[in-house]
């Protein structure tokens, strides 16, 4: 454990995030390091980088806009929906020599090749579909200090429909709580690429990066408050995807809004 980053006294107090949506409610803490330093230095985590970017290059076709719309530095929440496996690599290669902390379900742990991928940069480890209060202020931590923290706010891949699904509130409580900007990201196409590689077929995969938001600083935002900045941060991916990956924020009454931002 970084001596940046003590073990916070939150752990201890078993005092969990708690939202009426369900997953937000933790209340057993693993035994095991909730933040773990990365443990390439920065040429290697540039070579695994560069690698990544080479693979998709020759494997599939990517198309990519609004990289214009990266932040040129400090902590920032990129905040995308979620496909596949596949799209954490694809959104990888696109922040180059940025400071990143990996939000990783804690899941993949015990799988040692994942383990290996997300440990290359600094990772913190989720109890899917729960955070506790240590994984907050670790997250906290690492946006202060200038990372980009990538999540998914849907909390798991949209397998079924490959469509949005109901989000969870952790970002908009991330947001609220540090006031860092978010960078909406919409990214469709590497569903296929499982299906069309066998038969040697380069999949077609899109990526689009939106205008950066900040939400208002609100430390003690709960409940319908948080709902509401949820619902602004899915419109504004939704807004950057094709209306049959929308989902459940398709007809969104605030989605022409995120639209109307977006072609401004």
């Amino acid at each position: 454990m970084s001596a940046l980053l003590p073990p916070p006294r939150l752990a201890r107090t078993g005092v969990a995030f708690v939202s009426h949506r369900a997953g937000y409610n933790w209340q057993a803490m693993s035994i095991r390091p909730i933040f773990q330093r990365g443990w390439l230095p920065p040429w290697g985590v540039e070579a695994l980088r560069r690698t990544f970017e080479t693979l998709f290059r020759i494997l599939t076709r990517v198309e990519v806009r609004g990289l214009e719309n990266l932040p040129a530095s400090g902590g920032f929440i990129l905040s995308s929906n979620h496909l596949s496996r596949l799209d954490a690599p694809l959104i990888f290669i696109l922040l180059k020599g940025r400071k990143l902390t990996a939000f990783a379900a804690d899941t993949y742990r015990p799988r040692p090749f994942f383990r290996a991928i997300l440990r290359s940069i600094d990772v913190i480890w989720v109890h899917r579909g729960a955070i506790g209060p240590s994984t907050i202020r670790y997250a906290i931590h690492a946006l202060r200090n200038g990372s980009a923290i990538g999540v998914a706010p849907e909390g798991t891949r949209s397998q079924s429909t490959h469509a949005l699904i109901e989000a969870r509130d952790g970002v908009s409580f991330l947001a609220a709580r540090t006031g860092v900007p978010i960078l909406p990201v919409a990214v469709w196409g590497t569903e296929t690429i499982p299906q069309l590689l066998p038969r040697l077929r380069r999949a077609r995969v899109f990526l689009r990066i939106g205008k950066p938001f900040s939400l208002p600083v609100r430390p003690h935002a709960r409940g319908e408050e948080l709902d509401r900045y949820t619902e602004d941060i899915m419109c504004s991916i939704a807004a950057l995807l094709p209306h049959a990956y929308r989902g459940v924020y398709a007809d969104h009454p605030r989605l022409a809004e995120w639209e109307a931002r977006l072609a401004a």
